[in-house]
């Protein structure tokens, strides 16, 4: 059984603050910093005086005032995570990222503006917009909140075992 290395930290309020190493959030629930809100099933972490379950969740014990972030950064990483890594143009795996309005006539690099695609795509559509170049969008590029942009990045297999009230708005 493969475990996530990465844990998901929840604010004290419930809202999602950032991914920590399972190293660092074991020793915040030992520092009784934070509890833990969901667990690996059937994983505990075991020494001579702890036995407690494996966190994939953990909530803070105390609100962190964090200041108010009206928008995710983009990123490449960011967008192939958003789009789940399959190509914008043909629905294969995806490795790079697509301006759909090219850099050269003013597009952007913002999470609108640019889409997953796959090499052979991104090369066929060059320096030219989609309807250019005969080419159809099979999903239309989206910005991401902050919060939704964190539970993105743990990737489709990890938000599969999360609890359904953390689950990603349809």
């Amino acid at each position: 059984m493969i475990v996530n290395r990465e844990t998901l930290v929840l604010n004290a309020s419930f809202e999602p603050l950032a991914r920590v190493t399972l190293r660092r959030a074991v020793v915040l629930v030992l520092q009784d910093k934070a509890v833990v809100e969901h667990a690996h099933p059937g994983l505990r972490v075991r020494a001579a005086d702890v036995d407690l379950p494996l966190p994939r969740v953990i909530r803070l014990c105390r609100y962190v005032r964090v200041p108010f972030r009206r928008r995710a950064p983009w990123s490449r990483r960011g967008v192939l995570v958003r789009d789940q890594h399959r190509c914008a143009y043909c629905g294969r795996r995806a490795t790079t990222v697509d301006h759909v309005v090219p850099r050269s006539r003013g597009g952007g690099d913002t999470w609108l503006n640019t889409v997953a695609s796959c090499a052979e795509d991104n090369h066929r559509k060059a320096d030219r917009t989609p309807e250019q170049a005969g080419m159809r969008l099979l999903r239309a590029p989206f910005e991401p909140t902050p919060s939704d942009a964190l539970l993105l990045a743990l990737g489709a297999a990890d938000r599969d075992g999360l609890p359904e009230w953390l689950a990603l708005p349809a």
